[in-house]
């Protein structure tokens, strides 16, 4: 900061038109931030949007300053307001709130002390009660900012060092204000300190901004750590619990009527989406085969840990020889009865192989389809309503007879997302389209491939899994 003793000649005020210039662009930008600041729409859990209206907040604040500064540099210091006699109001005026910078000096050959009329009006003190000595000055700090300004003044006095920080200070109404402090000192002729000049700053807006800024960021990161881990869990618990199986299954391995099996689990375009799809094939005791699909609402570790429980049922009570009707009706009745409320929708088929009988059963889930010498359709689904959301529903059981080379397709509702442009039905029709192509595949696997590449390539909002059984002959 150039001592006003030690200039060469006065500073040259600034071209009107040139200020002005500045002040509409700063007053335009202003309004564009305002703008966007107004467009973010900011809920309670979502720390991303506090961030961005933060950062808002300190972009207007710091626009605010510095047209009020051009303001000052265009018209010069304002005329000290007329003494009314009366207390000044606790709530901050419009002339408090854009007076932000003063200054002062203290004359250490006089003790006089000047203050602007913007200093008294940041420290909350009326003209008529004087400006404070530098001695005095450290009445107004906190107690542990006291000695900082201390240190400052003792260092610019003594070794001639400018002064570059800030404080905080309590008013006579009790308002905390945070200033800061640039000052130097003024030498006389034989180079000692003949007085000190500084220049105040309030920065309590633009610091309380920051500091929203601040918090905003780390609780976004937060947040993102959070999110990061239980994606991590849900991933480390759905690879858990899906089958460990790649490529084509045959079973059972004695009987020429073998199903070749194949699955595959397709991500959502989001990789953060985990949700509760899963999928499973499984030779039973008696020598027919368990086949299923399905999907529990929601997504993370809820809707994972939610799978694990339902898959891990439905295995032990096909195991246990429960038909897929009434098997149905118990996975309803558990998910009624966890500790977190879902619904769910799921398809469970048994085959068996030396009746060639398909038995199946759903609960509000896409029926599977059926492909036979070259056609597909879908089968005619048996009554049943998604899981958790009717006490006691009774679900209904299908037989279908199977042939040697039919083709069974199981799959979840995110294979065929809806949208505006396309309904289920449609991505249905894909599938079934997709028949001549499947009847001459050689393997389940190169089913489950062709499906992938007919839905798997595009952005999908939804995971999804597939399974494909093809009848032995």
């Amino acid at each position: 900061m150039p001592s006003h003793l030690f200039a060469d000649r006065p500073a040259q005020p600034p071209e009107p038109a040139s200020v002005d210039a500045l002040i509409s662009q700063t007053r335009r930008l202003r309004g564009d931030v305002d703008a966007v600041r107004r467009d973010t729409v900011v809920d309670d859990d979502d720390a991303q949007g506090r961030w961005q209206r933060a950062l808002c907040d300190l972009a207007v604040h710091q626009l605010d300053d510095l047209r009020a500064h051009l303001g000052q540099l265009k018209e010069g210091l304002p005329p000290a307001p007329e003494p009314t006699g009366f207390p000044q109001p606790a709530p901050e005026t419009v002339y408090e709130a854009q007076t932000r910078v003063g200054s002062a000096e203290w004359n250490l050959l006089t003790d006089e002390v000047t203050w602007s009329d913007e200093l008294f009006q940041i420290f909350g003190r009326s003209p008529e009660a004087g400006a404070l000595p530098l001695d005095e000055l450290g009445s107004t700090l906190f107690s542990e900012d006291q000695p900082l300004l201390t240190a400052w003044v003792t260092a610019c006095l003594v070794d001639g060092k400018p002064i570059d920080g800030e404080f905080r200070i309590v008013r006579a109404d009790g308002r905390v204000r945070t200033l800061h402090m640039r000052g130097e000192p003024v030498l006389d002729s034989d180079g000692c300190a003949a007085s000190m000049w500084a220049v105040l700053r309030d920065v309590s807006e633009l610091r309380r901004s920051q500091r929203a800024v601040r918090e905003s960021r780390d609780s976004l990161q937060r947040q993102r750590e959070i999110a990061q881990t239980e994606h991590r869990l849900a991933v480390e618990l759905q690879e858990a619990v899906l089958p460990p199986w790649r490529g084509s299954l045959r079973f059972p391995h004695h009987d020429a009527g073998a199903l070749d099996v194949a699955a595959h689990y397709l991500p959502s375009a989001s990789s953060a989406l985990i949700g509760g799809d899963w999928y499973d094939a499984l030779e039973l005791p008696d020598g027919s085969s368990m086949l299923t699909v399905g999907d529990l609402t929601g997504h993370g570790v809820t809707a994972t840990s939610g799978m694990a429980m339902m898959l891990g049922a439905l295995r032990g009570m096909a195991m246990a020889g429960i038909e897929p009707g009434p098997l149905m009706g118990w996975l309803n009745q558990l998910l009624e009865n966890s500790v977190q409320p879902a619904l769910g929708s799921a398809v469970c088929c048994r085959y068996d192989p030396a009746r060639q009988v398909l038995s199946w059963a759903q609960a509000g889930h896409p029926a599977p389809l059926l492909f036979r010498r070259g056609t597909g359709r879908c089968l005619t689904p048996p009554e049943g309503v998604l899981l958790g959301a009717t006490p006691g529903a009774s679900y209904g059981q299908a037989e279908e007879r199977l042939e040697p080379g039919d083709l069974l397709v199981l799959h979840t509702d995110g294979l065929t997302p809806r949208s505006i442009e396309f309904s289920q039905a449609d991505g249905i029709e894909r599938l079934l389209a997709l028949a001549p192509r499947l009847s001459v595949a050689r393997s389940a696997q190169d089913c489950v491939r062709l499906v992938v590449e007919e839905f798997g390539e595009g952005e999908r909002e939804d995971d999804a899994c597939v399974l494909v059984a093809r009848v032995g002959g």
